[in-house]
C-alpha cells in the first residue's frame, strides 16, 4: 500500500530524497527474474514472458555481451567437449578449459559440462545467446528439440518466436532453426552486491534449491530471490534456475556423488511436503500433467529415432543388412601415400576369385553385385600393361580402353569398402561414377569414367589445358558443377555423406569442362544419430584445405567441405593454389588465411571492388562482370569462416551459386571489355 500524503499535494510535489528512496527499494525488483513454472511444456497455450526469455530489465539492447555459463548433461551424441560446444555455439577451447578436460575426451554420460557463453540484450527484450539447429528427421518438433536436444536451455515458445518462417506444426527435416538458449546478465542492483556472473543450471529429477545453492556455493535465498521464487514453491524438470556468482564456477562445483535418479511413475511420486521451518525446501514436480507429457515427448522422440534407424538399415543394406559404410580411419595413411604415388602393395596368395568371395563378404557385397567385375588381365590390356605412359602423373591412376570406350583404372591397396559403398549409394552427373572392379592378389582395381580434360588443379596452377586457361563461364559452371554435387551428397543420400578430401585435384573435368567430384576414399557416412557430426582422431588431408575444427578437433561435419569449397572458390577466382609462397616472405601462405585481408574493405566488413579486381587471376585479363566476381569472393569468405557456425550450408550455398550462374549465361563479356584477351578452354 503507498504511503499517504497530506490532503491537496500532488505526486508531483514528493521530496526528490523521497523519490531516490522509492527507486532504490524499487531496483531489487529489477534482479529477479520470473521463474518458467512448467509454463514451457505448453507450446500453444501460453506465450508468457517467462518461456520467451529472460527480459533485459534496465539493461539497453545496445549494452555490450557479458560472460555467462550455460550447464548441459552429457548424453549421445554430445558426449565430447568438441560437439557440446557444436550444439550450443560455444568455443571447443573455453569449454573444454571450463571442464578441465582436454577438447576431445570423452565426457562420462549425463555429466554436467560448464559452457561459457556470451550472453546479450536482444531488440526484443529478452536475454539470449543464439545458436543454430538442422531439424533431423521427420516428426521432430519444437517441443522434442527445445526438452531433449536442448534438456531445457530453450523453449518451444521461443523457438517459435525466433524461428517465423517456418511451420512450428509441421518441420521439415533440413530446416534451419535459430536457436535462443536461455541466458542473463547481471542487473545493476546484482552487480553492487558482488554478482558477476548468470548461470543457468538445468533443473533434473530430484534437485532442490538448496543442493543446487550449495553445488555452487552461494546462498539459497540468493538463488530464490533470483528467479522470484518463494521457499514453498515447486521446481520442475527441463526447467532452468539462474544461480547468481561472484566468480567463475570451477569444475569441482559439477561433480555428483552418484548419478541423477531415473524419472519415477507419476502415481509413485510422494506429495511434497509443506514448507518446513526454515522453509528453504523446494521440491521437484513430477507427476502433475505437464510433467507427463514432458516424460512422454521423450517417449515419443525415442520412438521416432529409433523408428528411423530401422527405416536407415532397410533403406541402405540387403535383407536388413546395416548400410552404413565408413573407412577404417588406420587405412587413412595409406591410402594418402598410395594417392602420392607411394603405393604399397600387399601380397597374398589368394587367387582372384577367392579374393572377390572375400569380398563380398564385406559391406559392399551389395556393390560388388551390381559392378561390372573384371579380371585382371582385361584390365592389363586396357592400359598397356599399366604402361607408364597411361599413368596419370603423381597418382596411381591409368588411362583405359575398354570395349573402345575410354575409362579410368585407380589401383588401391587394402580395404576400399567405404569408397566402393558410398560410391554404389550415389548417382549424380557431377560426382564421378564407378563403373566394375577387380581383385588381384591383394590389390583392387576400380574402373571409373574418364574425365578428358584431368584435373581442375592443372587448369588453374599447372599446364594442363596446353596452355590455355578457363574464361569466367567456365569458372563458374565448375563452381557450380561442384557445389551441385555436394549438395547432393549432403541432403540427397542416405545416410549424408561428407567428401572430407575436397581439392582442387580431385575435381575432373570432363570432355565439354564439366566438373566431376571425385576420389571418395576419405569419405564418411555423418548420420542423425550421431548429430551430424562425428570425431576422429587421426586427421589427415591436404594443406590449405582443412578447416580449423578438423585440424584442432577432429571435428568431421558437412562444414568441413564447405570450407574446402570456399578454398576452391577462391582458387577459381585467383588462379592461386591453396597453399602457394608469400611473394613478399617467401614463406608458405594459405589463401583462405589471405583471403579476407585480400577482399575486404579496410575497415569494413564488405567486399572491395579494388581489391577483388587485384586478387583475381590476371589470366581472366579483367573479362568478368565485377558485380558477380564480388559476389563470389563474399559467397567464398563465408564459406572459408572459421567457425563452422558462421559458414552456409551446402544448400545455401548452391541456391547463391544458382543465381550467379544464372547471371553469367545472361552476361554479354562484350559490354565488360575485350572478351577476346583471355584463351579459350577447349
Amino acid at each position: 500500500m503507498p504511503s499517504p500524503r497530506p490532503p491537496g499535494l500532488p505526486a508531483a510535489a514528493l521530496p526528490p530524497l523521497l523519490l531516490l528512496l522509492l527507486l532504490a527499494a524499487a531496483a531489487p525488483a529489477r534482479g529477479q527474474q520470473e521463474y518458467e513454472a512448467n509454463k514451457q511444456n505448453a507450446c500453444y497455450a501460453t506465450n508468457a514472458s517467462s518461456v520467451l526469455g529472460y527480459a533485459c530489465n534496465a539493461t539497453p539492447a545496445s549494452a555490450p555481451a557479458c560472460d555467462s555459463y550455460l550447464v548441459f548433461r552429457s548424453s549421445p551424441p554430445y558426449t565430447t567437449p568438441v560437439l557440446v560446444s557444436y550444439l550450443l555455439n560455444s568455443s571447443p577451447d573455453a569449454v573444454a578449459a571450463a571442464n578441465a578436460v582436454p577438447t576431445v575426451s570423452p565426457l562420462a554420460a549425463s555429466s554436467l559440462v560448464l559452457a561459457p557463453v556470451p550472453c546479450a540484450c536482444t531488440p526484443g527484450g529478452y536475454y539470449q545467446h543464439n545458436s543454430s539447429y538442422k531439424i533431423q528427421f521427420r516428426g521432430e518438433t519444437y517441443f522434442i528439440v527445445a526438452n531433449l536436444t536442448y534438456q531445457g536451455l530453450t523453449t518451444c515458445q521461443a523457438l517459435i518466436a525466433q524461428n517465423p518462417l517456418h511451420d512450428s506444426r509441421s518441420l521439415v527435416e533440413g530446416d534451419n532453426l535459430t536457436v535462443p538458449l536461455r541466458c542473463a546478465c547481471p542487473s545493476p542492483a546484482q552487480a553492487a552486491r558482488g554478482v558477476r556472473h548468470l548461470l543457468s543450471y538445468l533443473v533434473t529429477w530430484g534437485d532442490e534449491v538448496t543442493s543446487i545453492a550449495a553445488r555452487f556455493r552461494v546462498p539459497a535465498r540468493d538463488v530464490l530471490d533470483a528467479n522470484s521464487l518463494n521457499a514453498d514453491q515447486t521446481i520442475y524438470p527441463f526447467t532452468t534456475l539462474l544461480i547468481p556468482l561472484r566468480a567463475p564456477p570451477t569444475p569441482d562445483m559439477l561433480a555428483s556423488p552418484a548419478p541423477p535418479p531415473a524419472p519415477t511413475p507419476p502415481q509413485t511420486v510422494p506429495a511434497p511436503s509443506g514448507g518446513s521451518g526454515k522453509g528453504k525446501w523446494v521440491g521437484v514436480g513430477v507427476g502433475v500433467g505437464c510433467g507427463a507429457l514432458a516424460l512422454a515427448g521423450i517417449v515419443g522422440l525415442l520412438f521416432l529415432r529409433a523408428r528411423r534407424r530401422r527405416r536407415q538399415r532397410r533403406g541402405d543394406g540387403e535383407s536388413g543388412r546395416q548400410g552404413k559404410v565408413v573407412l577404417d580411419m588406420s587405412l587413412s595413411a595409406e591410402y594418402g601415400a598410395l594417392a602420392s604415388g607411394k603405393q604399397t602393395t600387399n601380397t597374398t596368395t589368394s587367387s582372384s576369385s577367392s579374393a572377390t568371395r572375400s569380398l563380398v563378404a564385406s559391406d559392399v557385397r551389395g556393390a560388388v553385385e551390381a559392378l561390372t567385375v573384371y579380371k585382371y588381365s582385361e584390365l592389363e590390356k586396357a592400359t598397356a600393361g599399366f604402361a607408364e605412359e597411361r599413368q596419370v602423373p603423381g597418382t596411381s591412376v591409368y588411362r583405359a580402353v575398354i570395349n573402345g570406350d575410354a575409362a579410368a583404372v585407380k589401383r588401391v591397396a587394402g580395404n576400399v569398402s567405404g569408397e566402393v559403398g558410398i560410391l554404389m549409394r550415389v548417382n549424380h552427373s557431377c560426382l564421378v561414377r564407378l563403373s566394375g572392379l577387380c581383385l588381384h592378389r591383394g590389390d583392387t582395381y576400380l574402373v571409373f569414367e574418364f574425365a578428358e580434360n584431368g584435373a581442375l588443379s592443372d587448369w588453374l596452377h599447372g599446364g594442363g589445358g596446353g596452355g590455355h586457361t578457363l574464361r569466367w563461364r567456365q569458372r563458374v559452371q565448375v563452381a557450380f558443377d561442384v557445389a551441385d554435387g555436394l549438395n547432393y551428397l549432403h541432403n540427397y543420400t542416405n545416410p549424408p555423406c561428407v567428401h572430407k578430401n575436397l581439392k582442387s585435384s580431385n575435381v575432373l573435368l570432363d570432355a565439354d569442362l564439366r566438373a566431376k567430384v571425385s576420389s571418395f576414399g576419405l569419405a564418411r557416412a555423418v548420420t542423425p544419430a550421431d548429430g551430424g557430426a562425428q570425431l576422429t582422431g587421426h586427421v589427415v588431408g591436404t594443406q590449405g584445405y582443412l578447416a580449423p575444427e578438423y585440424l584442432e578437433h577432429g571435428l568431421i561435419t558437412p562444414k568441413l567441405d564447405v570450407f574446402a569449397f570456399g578454398v576452391i572458390l577462391l582458387e577459381l577466382l585467383s588462379g592461386k593454389e591453396a597453399a602457394f609462397a608469400d611473394a613478399e616472405t617467401g614463406e608458405e601462405a594459405l589463401l583462405w588465411e589471405a583471403a579476407e585481408e585480400a577482399l575486404v574493405a579496410d575497415g569494413g566488413e564488405d567486399v572491395d571492388r579494388v581489391k577483388v579486381r587485384a586478387f583475381a587471376d590476371p589470366r581472366l585479363h579483367g573479362d568478368y562482370p565485377m558485380d558477380l566476381a564480388l559476389a563470389v569472393a563474399a559467397l567464398a569468405l563465408r564459406c572459408v569462416a572459421r567457425e563452422p557456425r558462421a559458414r552456409p550450408a551446402m544448400d545455401e550455398v548452391f541456391v547463391s551459386l544458382s543465381a550467379v550462374y544464372n547471371s553469367t549465361l545472361d552476361w554479354d563479356p562484350s559490354d565488360y571489355g575485350t572478351s577476346g584477351s583471355s584463351m579459350v578452354g577447349r
